[in-house]
Formats: structure tokens, C-alpha cells, sequence
């Protein structure tokens, strides 16, 4: 895959990414604007929030990891890939039925470690409802994430980055029908949500599982087997895993913080939305992407071409999560006005996910490299290095969370994941130094780096002085759309006019890789 082909891949898994988080913008906005930041909403996302746990923790994080690696290996040589993922998929499978059958047992022991400060009132009855129905998606969509391994360690990434288009369109479907038939108190939205979960697992799984199909990777369910294979998968894996398990309690540490605060869950979970949406569509994607082709690279000894796709990688990531932080800090309380301030959600709301917005923005170049980083070390099938670089993260994180919720209250939870995640960079980033040559910053990286940066900021000021001009609309509800409008357009052109001026970012180069797409 030639250099302007992995920003082909980029721009395919981001397009389908950036259609996934606007489309679940807009459901958090029907959240926001019928359930509010009252009990159901966060008896709601704590629900949800514990199959996707487990889903980072065994498929996508840590197996998944392993799997693409030693997967696009068979996929060149003479063993039978099929059979290999075959063996993965039963195993995998069998893992999840029986987590499945433990947590519905469980839930409420689960809900107790995901947020304690729930217990006593009426949040963990309805968390526990809720995440009984919600739990059996980490089955259809961990199984979903092992065939979109298939699919991208095979070059086609369509389908599998279209998949979570399915949960949105659902849960927005949802919304809207059972508003329809009557719905007005937060209450009646819970159930439906709640079920709508498992079927937009299954819906995506569906998908994935054609798409491999047509690709001649058509798996089934069977009784699983130890192979030599799998013995070896497992191993390679037990370090990713642990290492997302670390990353998992870095998560619950922040929700357990969060649920000792009125309201808290629901405002860094719509605050979360927000970020992601630049977080998924860019970073996301360069994992993705960049994942199958540095082990193919590294395979074949070609440390020239792994050291360029890296580089371009986090080139133009940085280049367009750079500018995304500086927007979200800027205009951290019109965003967040605008998209969820209606109905349940009141200004006071506004204001408490506003500053989780910034403090996430803050951070979000930090996620973003690391999902660049982590692939030098997953492509090589170093795992071990990842989880004691985690380990030290969770124990930062846990200090900063816990140690400052009594001086600052909620946002410290925010705090700790963002100056965790530059930690997290800074340690993968001084253990990738020995790497050879495929870990290594180029002449061009350096040299654009730095203008990316001051693009990034000219741009700020212009949004600041925009946001001077245009502040009065945003007190007139049908204004106040064209007044966001304005700032977001305006931000964008500034950008990419100082990045071409100052020379950080060559729209050609996006040109060529969206022709060649």
C-alpha cells in the first residue's frame, strides 16, 4: 500500500466514521433533549457503557490487536488464514457467551463497580434493568469487531467502518417512534433504548459477517479448539488485554468519581460525544489503516516505507485533531448550547459539559497519537511494553481523579483522562526510540509539525475575535444555529489558510488521496 493509498484507506474509514459520530450527535441531542442529565439518562449510559467496556477490553483492544498482526501474516504465506480466523472466531465466541451469562448474573455487582454512588436511589434499580437487556450486545458486536479485523487486514474497510452507522440509525429510530406513539417523560425512553442496544449489535454483526462472506472468509459458530495458533494468539494477546484492562479502569475510576456528583455521568458522557467526533473519524481511522500495513511492511523488511506510512499517518492526524482541540476549548459553551441545550437540558447543564468539553479538547491530540503509536508496537507484536506503560497511566489517573474530586468535583475525572493520555504518549513515544527506522520522525514531519501548530493557533484568535462579533445571536434561539454555523466555517477556512500559507498542510496531498480513494 503506497503512501497516498493509506490516505485513501484513512479518508474511506473516516468518511463512514464521520457519517457513525455525526448521526450519534444527533441521537445524544434527542437524549439530551428528552431525558435530559436526570436519572435515566445516567442509568442509561452506565448501561450502555458496560458491554462497550468489555468489547474494548476483548475484541477490539486487546485481541483483536494480536489477531490482525498474525492474521495478515497467513493472509501472505503459505498457511490457511481462513482456518486461523475460523479457529479465532469459535473461541472468541465461547469467551463471550459465557461473560455474557456472568454478567446478566452479575449486573448489579457490575453496576456498583461502573458507579457506585448510585446505590441508594433510583439510578441503580434502573441501571440495572437496563444493563441486563443492554449487556448480550458485547457478543454480536465483539464478534463484529474479529470479522472488521478480517476485512481491514484485507484492504477493504467499508463495511466495517460503515457497521456503527446501524447503532445510530437505530437508537435515532427508536427515539423518534416512541416519541411519536406518545413518549414525553424521560422514563418512557429508557426500555426502548435499552433494546434497541442488542439489535443494533446484531444489525452490525450482520453486516460485517456479509461483507467477509463476499471476501471468502465465511465463519460459523462451532465448538472451539485449542490449536497451536490460538495457544500462541493467546499469549501475544493476554498483554493487550491486560494493558486495555488497565485502560478500562482508568474509565471506571472516572465514572465511579463522576457518580458521586448530581448529574456528572450525563454531562461527560454528551461532553465525550463531542470529542469523539474528531477522536473517531481521525483517529480511529489511522489505527485502523495503519495497523495491517506496518506488520506487512515489517514483514518484508521494508523499514523505509514503515517509517513513511507512519509518519504520513501522524502527519495528518495531527493535522486535523490539532485544530479540533483548539475549536473545542474555544467554543466548548456555544457547541455545546446549541447541540443540547433544549427540553430537560438546561443552561446549567450547558455549563457543566461545556468545561468537560474544553478539558477533553485539551487532550485530544494525545488520544489521537497514540492511536498511531500503539500500531509500532502491535505490528511487531510487542504487547508487553503497552501494558506496563498502562500501568503507569491508571495509577496517574487514579491519583488525579481521586485525589482532586474533593477541590474541584466532577471535572477531575476529565483532569485525569486527558493529562493521562499525554502520559500515555510520552511513554510509548521515548520506548518506540529503539525501534529501528520505521519509528522515527522524518525531515518533512519535523519541518510541518510546527506549522500545523501555528496554524492551529492563528486560527484560535480568529475564532475568539468571530466569537466577539457573533456572541449576542446565541441568545436569540433562531440565530444562534447561524451564529455556530458561522464560527465553524469561519474556523475551518482560517485553518486551511494559515496551514497552506505558513505551509503545514498541503491541500494536494488531500486532493491525491481522496482521487485516488
Amino acid at each position: 500500500m503506497k503512501p497516498i493509498r493509506l490516505l485513501a484507506g484513512f479518508f474511506t474509514v473516516g468518511i463512514w466514521t464521520m457519517l457513525s459520530r455525526v448521526l450519534g450527535l444527533a441521537r445524544d441531542l434527542m437524549m439530551a433533549a428528552f431525558l435530559g442529565a436526570g436519572p435515566v439518562a445516567e442509568a442509561f449510559f452506565i448501561a450502555f457503557s458496560l458491554p462497550n467496556l468489555f468489547r474494548r477490553f476483548f475484541a477490539e483492544g486487546a485481541f483483536n490487536m494480536a489477531f490482525v498482526p498474525m492474521f495478515s501474516k497467513k493472509l501472505e504465506g503459505d498457511e490457511d488464514p481462513k482456518r486461523f480466523a475460523q479457529d479465532a472466531f469459535a473461541g472468541l465466541g465461547f469467551i463471550l457467551i459465557v461473560l455474557s451469562l456472568i454478567g446478566l448474573i452479575f449486573m448489579p455487582a457490575l453496576v456498583s463497580a461502573m458507579a457506585w454512588g448510585f446505590r441508594g436511589d433510583e439510578r441503580f434499580d434502573l441501571a440495572v434493568t437496563y444493563g441486563r437487556i443492554a449487556f448480550p450486545y458485547i457478543l454480536f458486536i465483539s464478534l463484529g469487531a474479529l470479522l472488521s479485523g478480517v476485512l481491514n487486514a484485507t484492504g477493504r474497510f467499508a463495511a466495517a467502518a460503515a457497521a456503527p452507522v446501524l447503532l445510530n440509525v437505530i437508537f435515532v429510530s427508536v427515539i423518534l417512534v416512541t416519541w411519536a406513539l406518545g413518549g414525553l417523560e424521560a422514563l418512557d425512553f429508557g426500555l426502548p433504548l435499552a433494546w434497541a442496544v442488542p439489535f443494533a449489535g446484531l444489525a452490525q454483526f450482520a453486516l460485517v459477517w456479509l461483507a467477509a462472506k463476499r471476501a471468502g472468509f465465511a465463519l460459523f459458530p462451532r465448538i472451539p479448539k485449542m490449536t497451536p495458533e490460538l495457544k500462541r494468539l493467546a499469549i501475544i494477546a493476554a498483554p493487550a488485554a491486560l494493558a486495555s484492562g488497565v485502560v478500562q479502569i482508568n474509565l471506571l475510576v472516572g465514572r465511579q468519581v463522576s457518580s458521586q456528583f448530581e448529574g456528572a455521568v450525563a454531562w461527560l458522557s454528551y461532553a465525550d460525544r463531542l470529542y469523539q467526533l474528531p477522536l473517531g473519524v481521525v483517529g480511529i481511522a489511522i489505527g485502523v489503516v495503519l495497523l495491517p500495513e506496518l506488520s506487512r511492511r515489517l514483514r518484508a523488511g521494508d523499514e523505509a516505507g514503515g517509517r513513511d506510512a507512519y509518519n504520513r499517518a501522524l502527519e495528518i492526524s495531527l493535522a486535523l485533531t490539532i485544530p479540533a482541540a483548539v475549536a473545542l476549548v474555544v467554543l466548548a459553551i456555544p457547541l455545546t448550547s446549541v447541540i443540547f441545550e433544549r427540553g430537560e437540558f438546561t443552561s446549567d447543564d450547558t455549563a457543566s459539559t461545556a468545561l468537560a468539553v474544553a478539558v477533553y479538547g485539551l487532550g485530544l491530540p494525545a488520544f489521537v497519537m497514540q492511536k498511531s503509536l500503539q500500531p509500532l508496537y502491535f505490528a511487531r507484536e510487542d504487547t508487553k511494553r503497552p501494558f506496563y506503560y498502562a500501568v503507569l497511566a491508571m495509577i496517574l489517573n487514579a491519583a488525579i481523579a481521586i485525589g482532586l474530586a474533593p477541590y474541584i468535583g466532577y471535572i477531575a475525572a476529565a483532569v485525569g483522562t486527558t493529562l493521562t493520555g499525554w502520559a500515555m504518549v510520552l511513554q510509548l513515544w521515548i520506548g518506540a526510540r529503539g525501534m529501528g527506522d520505521a519509528a522515527n520522525t522524518d525531515d518533512r514531519f519535523r519541518a510541518r509539525i510546527w506549522r500545523i501548530v501555528a496554524a492551529a493557533l492563528a486560527m484560535g484568535v480568529v475564532l475568539i475575535i468571530t466569537e466577539i462579533i457573533v456572541g449576542p445571536l446565541y441568545g436569540t434561539p433562531g440565530w444562534r444555529y447561524l451564529a455556530l454555523a458561522v464560527s465553524v466555517a469561519i474556523g475551518i477556512v482560517s485553518y486551511f489558510a494559515f496551514a497552506q500559507w505558513f505551509g503545514g498542510l498541503k491541500l494536494s496531498d488531500v486532493k491525491g488521496a481522496m482521487r485516488r480513494g
